[in-house]
């Protein structure tokens, strides 16, 4: 288990990005998405994001907003 810079349990990388819908930029849209999405994986690691992407031949912007949203939550 990742702990945050406080020395508390970080929530998974998925399940910090599903908490991230009403921001205005490329990780807002990608949380709002993965919310409708039934078989994204809620509790899953960013690499976990990415096959599941891979696997819905999501387009590069997408793989963008990970990245993007991994550097976030690594700064949580």
């Amino acid at each position: 288990m990742m702990l945050d810079r406080y020395g508390e349990p970080r929530p998974a990388f998925a399940a910090w990005l599903l908490l991230q819908k009403d921001r205005e930029d490329s990780v807002g849209r990608l949380a709002h998405a993965a919310r409708s999405d039934r078989s994204f994986p809620r509790e899953g690691d960013a690499d976990a994001v990415r096959a599941h992407l891979n696997r819905m031949q999501a387009d590069g912007e997408s793989f963008e907003a990970v990245d993007d949203a991994e550097t976030d939550w690594l700064s949580y």
